[in-house]
């Protein structure tokens, strides 16, 4: 509301080269979702989702790609196929083919669900962060709340300890904060180039965008002049909004949080169920529970193979974008010189190298210091 104005002067400065730099940006997420030793495979599983992100018809030439004939891939492979398969459905097999052993799952009741000061604490510096960076990257055109949800993860999983690193992925509050955080403000923060320059910032401000043209009304600089009542009540939807989640929210929590006690033998089923009516609703095509099958069977041996399967998501998510911004900067600077040409965009992908490399030099750094420790004994 206060920096809508300014911020989408920043959005402008944004060209294809920075677009592509950012998209590095993003893919450098992969060394917060692989654990100790596993960079190799979560780089192995980065370019098979850059490759997945391939298939399909190519923006720059309008030709199909690694369709194998196939006309029902021609539109590429569908992201909430691709996301279920990787998430979903490898956890209804791993819960079949690995079930708890008896006696583990009995005694087990949820007691406390309200937030404790200590907790609050400790994720209140998080929120702070994340609130900020999401907002930002929401602010970005095609950026989008996925983007900034994996990049709120890296982030913080980077800057914590090495303690607090290891319960990422095993129930940190923080690792659950952070990408909430991110999403939530990067979803606030992509109607700042819908309302001021008439770009989408992400899926949902685009359905935006067709309604109010269908309306007769042009979002774009002139909008908050020609149309202020609208301008000013999406902003004010959103305080409503809110207001409204937590009223429902914080009162539903405990009979959310039952669904933890269902017995497994009937949360699968629907688990499955739910799964692939999912993808077949999405798409209306039956060859999407084909996909959603094949890959769901393979996510599940990767996963019984540790493997990260996060990385291959930001992969596929990013590799469009990717393929896209870098085709069009090698066109506009006849190389990769637009690397040097633009300040910005070197600056972004010092921070991918940055980010990548941080983990590397903090596991190097508590090897020394424990190798230390022991010389030292």
């Amino acid at each position: 509301m206060v920096f809508a104005p300014a911020l989408s002067s920043v959005a402008l400065l944004f060209h294809s080269a920075e677009y592509f730099a950012l998209m590095v940006v993003g893919l450098s997420a992969i060394a917060a979702f692989a654990g100790t030793g596993q960079v190799a495979k979560a780089l192995l599983m980065t370019v098979v989702g850059l490759m997945l992100g391939t298939v399909g018809e190519g923006t720059m030439f309008s030709l199909p790609r690694f369709t194998m004939g196939i006309m029902d891939l021609q539109s590429g492979l569908s992201f909430v196929t691709l996301a279920m398969a990787m998430f979903a459905l490898p956890e209804a097999l791993f819960l079949v083919l690995n079930p708890p052993k008896p006696g583990t799952g009995k005694g087990e009741e949820i007691k406390e669900l309200r937030i404790t000061r200590q907790e609050a604490k400790s994720i209140a510096p998080v929120i702070g962060r994340q609130s900020i960076q999401g907002f930002f990257i929401g602010v970005l055109p095609g950026a989008g709340a996925t983007i900034a949800s994996f990049l709120g993860y890296a982030v913080e999983r980077n800057i914590a300890s090495k303690d607090e690193q290891k319960e990422f992925g095993k129930g940190s509050i923080k690792g659950l904060a952070a990408p909430e955080t991110a999403n939530n403000a990067a979803c606030t923060g992509s109607f700042v180039p819908l309302l001021t320059l008439g770009i989408p910032g992400s899926g949902t401000t685009a359905i935006l965008l067709g309604a109010l043209i269908a309306l007769n009304v042009t979002p774009g600089p002139r909008l908050m002049l020609d149309e202020p009542q609208i301008f000013w009540a999406v902003i004010i939807s959103m305080y409503i909004g809110n207001i409204v989640l937590l009223v429902l929210n914080l009162p539903l929590i405990p009979y959310i949080a039952k669904i933890l006690t269902i017995p497994r033998n009937f949360l699968i089923p629907y688990i499955l169920f739910f799964t692939l009516m999912g993808a077949y609703i999405g798409q209306n095509n039956a060859t999407e529970l084909l996909i959603l099958i094949g890959f769901g069977v393979c996510a599940t041996a990767l996963k019984f193979a540790d493997y990260p399967l996060a990385p291959l998501l930001i992969g596929f998510i990013l590799g469009a974008m990717l393929e896209d911004n870098f085709a069009r900067s090698m066109q506009l600077y006849d190389g990769v010189a637009f690397i040097t040409a633009r300040p910005m965009t070197m600056v972004l992908l010092c921070v991918a190298v940055l980010l990548v490399l941080l983990p590397s030099l903090r596991a190097k750094q508590a090897k020394i210091k424990s190798k230390g420790i022991a010389d030292g004994d």
